[in-house]
């Protein structure tokens, strides 16, 4: 049997994951770019206070919230493309409507159009189309990677670009960038010939009812609610840190940012690796929310002058960063087989609400008790995220596998029962409908050659 999986990607698979990518992240981008620079520049609009400024900066994740799943469910019937291209004509018609306001309801309108523009579940849909299975994860590691890459240029060209241009003329280089987004789909993304019906990129109905049931997934999605609560909350207070403590005029707020991105990228690898290699990802992650913690507490009490905020941002992302980067990964590993794309639907959705609710809540605690209200909200946050993860089991260090069935393998009774008794296989499920078994499997004892031919013994037989 001739081994596939050291095979490259193909050109074509290469052009979807760059393509996916990019157009994830130039939307990511106009999605950030306000963070940093809403709370300072955002107080000169019509009727701004800074509980409004909040809703503001949060508002796109409530439409995002609602509407990712029903998207990604449209775009199984209708098609990835017309939602995909849907989505970023919503996404600019909101930034161009938040560029034209000088109230802060023209702004909030605006953002909340932006997040209306909720196609993250379809182009991960159309990425799996246009994929080869022993490929997906290098392909979704690429987004993931690029939504990374594009929160920390958004940090720092997000203030450049308002020093030159203003808040409207940050919103019409937003709008730019979701047509430029159009173009990659139309022009750079190869055509998919047949839509995929699979579990693992895409939500299932009937496994929305044991996804929310399943205790470890509800803790990492309560873990990424709150990071983005504390994420949105934190730049409703930051910004006006390092102005009102730091004496750090608005349009300089860019170093500190890019400082703290450069620096927290390298910190958190080797925590990364650790956790992985070793085994010890709960370790890492409650230790990153232990940070997290300990981060707000000082912005609260003792950062009251430049030196101080910087190295609190620095270490702040550096926790942020890590905890953002080792949640999707723990989502997956934790999902029973071909639970995943439920899964992560749910997740994103958490993410998105805790969006929202972080900034809409950090204004309000910032009008009502000041800067340090805000880094106190965020810190009991924090708390009660370390209390849920407290008691998560290790997760299994396990990968998800999806494997096509010949028709005999489909009718064949016992298979999952055969497959649960292979040391390595830790669960499996037969998906009759789209003739595939969804499998997880510690790669450290079993290694895939070995499962094929347990999977499909006729069709190996005939290859060797």
């Amino acid at each position: 049997m001739h081994d596939t999986h050291n095979e490259r990607m193909s050109g074509s698979e290469t052009r979807a994951a760059g393509g996916l990518a990019l157009v994830f992240a130039f939307r990511m981008l106009g999605m950030f770019m306000v963070l940093p620079v809403l709370a300072t520049y955002g107080m000169d609009l019509a009727g701004a206070t800074p509980a409004l400024i909040g809703l503001a900066i949060g508002a796109y994740g409530l439409t995002q919230a609602v509407l990712q799943i029903p998207f990604g469910m449209i775009s199984d019937r209708i098609g990835r493309r017309p939602v995909i291209y849907l989505g970023l004509i919503i996404f600019a018609l909101g930034s161009v409507l938040a560029a034209q306001a000088d109230s802060i309801w023209g702004v909030i309108a605006g953002r909340i159009l932006q997040g209306a523009g909720a196609i993250s579940a379809a182009v991960m849909a159309l990425l799996s189309d246009l994929t080869r299975e022993q490929h997906r994860t290098k392909a979704m590691a690429m987004i993931g990677m690029s939504i990374g890459l594009s929160f920390a240029v958004a940090m720092v060209v997000g203030p450049l670009l308002t020093r030159a241009f203003g808040l409207s003329g940050l919103f019409l280089a937003t709008a730019g960038l979701a047509l430029v987004g159009i173009l990659l789909v139309a022009f750079l993304v190869p055509r998919a010939h047949s839509t995929l019906q699979h579990r693992e990129s895409g939500v299932a109905r009937k496994a929305i009812g044991p996804t929310l049931r399943h205790p470890d997934l509800l803790r990492l999605d309560v873990g990424i609610f709150v990071l983005h609560a504390i994420l949105m909350a934190s730049f409703v207070a930051l910004p006006l840190a390092f102005v009102e403590r730091g004496g750090l005029p608005k349009e300089e707020h860019w170093w500190v940012y890019l400082t703290a991105l450069f620096v927290s990228f390298f910190a958190m690898v080797p925590f990364i690796i650790y956790g992985e290699k070793k085994r010890k990802m709960k370790r890492v992650l409650l230790g990153a929310v232990g940070v997290l913690l300990l981060v707000e507490v000082f912005f609260w009490q003792w950062a009251d002058n430049l030196h101080g905020l910087v190295i609190g941002t620095v270490i702040f992302f550096t926790a942020f960063n890590l905890l953002e980067a080792s949640l999707p990964s723990l989502v997956s590993k934790v999902s029973p087989a071909g639970g995943k794309g439920t899964a992560m639907g749910v997740y994103s959705t958490s993410q998105f609400l805790g969006a929202a609710l972080g900034g809409i809540i950090g204004g309000w605690l910032f009008q009502h008790g000041g800067l340090g209200m805000v880094f106190v909200g965020c810190a009991l946050l924090c708390a009660v995220w370390l209390v849920v993860a407290l008691s998560m089991n290790e997760p299994p260090y396990v990968t998800s596998l999806r494997m096509p069935l010949t028709p005999e393998a489909v009718r064949e009774s016992g298979l999952t029962e055969r497959l649960m008794a292979v040391p390595g296989v830790t669960d499996a499920v037969v998906v009759a409908e789209e003739a595939a078994i969804y499998i997880k499997l510690d790669t450290k004892i079993l290694d895939r050659a070995t499962l094929e031919r347990l999977v499909n013994p006729a069709s190996s037989a005939c290859e060797a």
